[in-house]
Protein backbone atom coordinates (compact mmCIF):
# COMPACT_ATOMS: atom_id res chain seq x y z
CA UNK A 1 0.00 0.00 0.00
CA UNK A 2 1.47 3.36 -1.02
CA UNK A 3 1.18 6.30 1.38
CA UNK A 4 2.09 9.93 0.86
CA UNK A 5 4.00 12.08 3.35
CA UNK A 6 4.84 15.76 3.34
CA UNK A 7 8.55 16.47 3.63
CA UNK A 8 10.48 19.65 4.28
CA UNK A 9 13.77 20.18 2.47
CA UNK A 10 16.26 22.86 3.47
CA UNK A 11 19.90 23.55 2.56
CA UNK A 12 22.45 23.87 5.36
CA UNK A 13 25.49 26.17 5.48
CA UNK A 14 27.72 23.49 3.95
CA UNK A 15 25.42 22.96 0.95
CA UNK A 16 23.79 19.70 2.07
CA UNK A 17 20.07 19.20 1.53
CA UNK A 18 18.34 18.24 4.78
CA UNK A 19 14.93 16.54 4.58
CA UNK A 20 12.51 15.87 7.42
CA UNK A 21 9.02 14.43 7.81
CA UNK A 22 6.94 16.53 10.24
CA UNK A 23 4.44 13.73 10.90
CA UNK A 24 7.14 11.22 11.97
CA UNK A 25 9.21 12.27 14.97
CA UNK A 26 12.94 11.94 14.34
CA UNK A 27 12.58 11.09 10.65
CA UNK A 28 15.22 13.06 8.77
CA UNK A 29 18.24 12.65 6.51
CA UNK A 30 20.69 14.65 4.41
CA UNK A 31 22.50 14.42 1.07
CA UNK A 32 24.51 16.51 -1.40
CA UNK A 33 21.83 16.43 -4.15
CA UNK A 34 18.04 16.75 -4.27
CA UNK A 35 17.66 13.41 -6.03
CA UNK A 36 19.72 11.67 -3.39
CA UNK A 37 17.93 13.31 -0.46
CA UNK A 38 14.55 12.21 -1.89
CA UNK A 39 15.74 8.60 -2.11
CA UNK A 40 17.20 8.76 1.38
CA UNK A 41 14.06 10.25 2.95
CA UNK A 42 11.98 7.46 1.40
CA UNK A 43 14.32 4.93 3.04
CA UNK A 44 14.16 6.84 6.34
CA UNK A 45 10.34 6.79 6.28
CA UNK A 46 10.29 3.05 5.69
CA UNK A 47 12.77 2.49 8.52
CA UNK A 48 10.98 4.80 10.96
CA UNK A 49 7.60 3.20 10.30
CA UNK A 50 9.11 -0.29 10.53
CA UNK A 51 10.82 0.41 13.87
CA UNK A 52 7.94 2.30 15.45
CA UNK A 53 5.31 -0.20 14.28
CA UNK A 54 2.77 2.61 14.25
CA UNK A 55 0.99 4.60 11.61
CA UNK A 56 2.17 8.16 11.20
CA UNK A 57 -0.54 10.76 11.12
CA UNK A 58 -1.09 11.96 7.58
CA UNK A 59 -1.35 15.73 7.69
CA UNK A 60 -2.97 17.83 4.98
CA UNK A 61 -0.40 20.07 3.31
CA UNK A 62 -1.49 23.72 3.48
CA UNK A 63 1.64 25.61 2.47
CA UNK A 64 4.94 27.08 3.56
CA UNK A 65 5.58 30.48 5.07
CA UNK A 66 8.83 32.20 6.04
CA UNK A 67 8.63 34.53 9.03
CA UNK A 68 11.08 37.02 10.47
CA UNK A 69 11.64 37.31 14.22
CA UNK A 70 13.78 39.93 15.94
CA UNK A 71 15.94 38.37 18.64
Amino acid sequence: MAREFNIIIERDSEGYFVASVPSIAGCHTQAKSLDEVIERIKEAIELCLGVEQENAEVLEFIGMQRVSVII
